[in-house]
């Protein structure tokens, strides 16, 4: 079993920045790659950023240059660090894990509960 859980969520002024943590836990022996995903109120899931096991990272045209993932295989830890936040970067932060190549929600097995972000 494996689990997710996101942290570092909070509110932040527009031009601040947050970092988001997610701590996987369980069997984590097949979590290849591992993504972030945002949903705003009203709206449905937005891919934001990817990253795989040898640290390849991917990011949606909407962030790229203001956030950055990375990832502690040791630590079995997923970050991503959020730059110059806007207030469309409101939203519920998810991150989530594939024992595959993945890109779309439905291909990512694992998912955490969300981290909340609120830019004001």
């Amino acid at each position: 079993h494996v689990q997710l859980v996101e942290s570092g969520g909070g509110t932040a002024q527009a031009g601040g920045s947050l970092r988001l943590s997610c701590a996987a836990s369980g069997y984590t022996a097949n979590m290849n790659c591992m993504a972030w995903f945002r949903q705003a109120p009203g709206k449905g899931f937005e891919w934001v950023s990817g990253i795989n096991s040898g640290g390849i990272t991917y990011y949606s045209d909407s962030v790229k240059g203001r956030f950055t993932i990375s990832r502690d295989n040791a630590e079995n830890t997923l970050f991503l660090q959020l730059n110059s936040l806007t207030t469309e970067d409101t939203a519920m932060y998810y991150c989530a894990g594939s024992a595959y190549y993945a890109g779309y929600p439905s291909e990512f097995g694992y998912w955490g509960k969300g981290t909340q972000v609120t830019v004001s």
